[in-house]
């Protein structure tokens, strides 16, 4: 555990945080004292790191409406209002060209990296602002921010979070509640599997990739600032 455990009692809803980078985020908040609400499609999952990080499990799809809201629904209620921190890092990944992304993977990366961002902010920004008090992190990606080929459906959704993120910042300038993207590069999760990038020359090999632990440092560098400190954008990428 970090000294001081600078996050001591603050709670926070990671999303996506059955595996990968939430999960990595889940865990290194927990680090530093986090009371952490993993929410995730994957029941065992979650419970197992509820077990690892002392926290909580909120079962959830985020292309179901209705278990996203039954999800905070119950969040809030325990809690007694909104999380203080909220990290949005569910996402869905793929690779495919403009002339043969199909119709639903597209509106897959479109449900899931954006609008299911906003589905969280929509339901739980309003008991922020009313407290003047919260943080949300989104997780983007670099492809986000730069043109990549075969990136057709990943980067529209991700350039929209970050537009949707930009209309966030403008509307929560002055209310005490602050907003950070983080704009990874690639990074080393199970969504590479099927893809096999090391034997693939247009792709990094996994060895260059950042690792999932690399990104909750810079989710866990914004969280752990103090309130009047805000952070718009971080974007980081292997060293």
């Amino acid at each position: 555990m970090s000294a001081g455990r600078v996050l001591a009692s603050r709670t926070v809803l990671i999303t996506g945080a059955s595996r990968g980078i939430g999960h990595a985020i889940a865990t290194r908040l927990a680090e530093e004292g986090a009371i952490v609400w993993g929410m995730g499609r994957v029941e065992a999952a979650l419970t197992e790191l509820a077990s690892e990080t002392g926290g909580n499990s909120l079962v959830a799809d985020l292309l179901d409406d209705a278990s996203v809201w039954s999800a905070l629904e119950r969040l809030t209620d325990e809690i007694g209002g909104a999380p203080d921190i909220v990290v949005n890092s569910a996402g869905v990944f793929g690779l495919s060209s403009c002339a043969t992304e199909s119709v639903l993977a597209f509106d897959k990366s479109f449900s899931v990296n954006l609008r299911g961002t906003f589905l969280v902010v929509r339901n739980l920004l309003p008991g922020m602002l009313d407290r003047g008090m919260g943080l949300i992190v989104n997780i983007g990606s670099i492809s986000g921010r730069k043109a990549f080929q075969g990136n057709a459906a990943y980067s529209a959704s991700k350039f929209g979070l970050r537009g949707f993120h930009e209309v966030l910042l403008e509307e929560i300038r002055g209310t005490g509640v602050r907003a950070t993207l983080v704009e990874p590069s690639a990074t080393d999760t199970a969504l590479w599997d099927e893809m096999d990038p090391d034997n693939d020359p247009a792709l990094p090999n996994r060895s260059q990739m950042m690792q999932p632990r690399d990104v909750a440092e810079a989710v866990a560098f914004v969280a752990t600032r103090p309130n009047s400190v805000g952070i718009p954008l971080i974007q980081i990428e292997q060293a």
